[in-house]
């Protein structure tokens, strides 16, 4: 069964993590379009330059240098059962352009999952986080611990705390995801797809909303 599924939600409402949880648990590759271009920002690619400057000020890479990478990635994906997407798309012009791309491969989105809750809360999740640079799994000090502090369960390396995690860059990230990303809610609820699922539940009881939802 080849399953497509959307995580959306502001800044630290948790989408990485149950993305995580749904790649260990339901075998379904892990898409994150944040690490997927730092990925290509370490290697120096031509993709990954030209995205760094927009990464470290929290801005929206431009449309042409995100889907320069997620392609190829989603193509591979695909071929393995299908996809958990968590950060693309961001804005209405990269909805449209992914609608499109699946289409042509006979394959559309599946369910769409909207992570809701106040925004100040959410934010104070940011500062706690800590990212593997290697597998991209995402950890938080208190409510997502990896097993010894500082290191990574999957990769055993030490954790880092991204530059765009910082206040001022977090700040500007949910402006933009006011204004850009936002309108996706009723892009996907026109197409039936949209579930809206509380960021602000405990880790498991965020999972099991997932689950519920993807079982319906």
């Amino acid at each position: 069964m080849n399953r497509r599924i959307l995580l959306l939600g502001p800044p630290g409402s948790g989408k990485g993590t149950i993305a995580a949880r749904l790649e260990t648990e339901l075998a379904l590759p892990h898409l994150s379009s944040g690490h997927l271009l730092r990925q290509e920002v370490e290697k120096g690619s031509p993709a990954g330059c030209r995205a760094k400057t927009f990464i470290d000020n929290g801005e929206l890479v431009p449309d042409t240098s995100v889907l320069e990478v997620i392609e190829p990635a989603l193509k591979g994906a695909i071929a393995n059962g299908g996809f958990v997407l968590d950060g693309f798309p961001r804005n209405r012009t990269q909805a449209i352009d992914l609608d499109r791309w699946l289409a042509e491969h006979g394959i559309p989105l599946e369910r769409v999952l909207l992570f809701t809750g106040p925004e100040d809360v959410l934010a104070e999740r940011i500062t706690g986080r800590r990212t593997c640079p290697e597998c991209g799994r995402v950890y938080h000090g208190q409510t997502v611990p990896p097993k010894r502090a500082g290191i990574c369960d999957l990769c055993g390396i030490p954790l880092v705390q991204r530059e765009d995690d910082s206040e001022a860059v977090v700040h500007k990230r949910y402006e933009i995801y006011r204004r850009e990303t936002h309108p996706l809610e009723q892009y996907y609820r026109q197409q039936d797809k949209l579930a809206m699922i509380p960021a602000t539940l405990p880790l498991e009881g965020r999972f099991s909303a997932v689950v519920e939802e993807l079982t319906r």
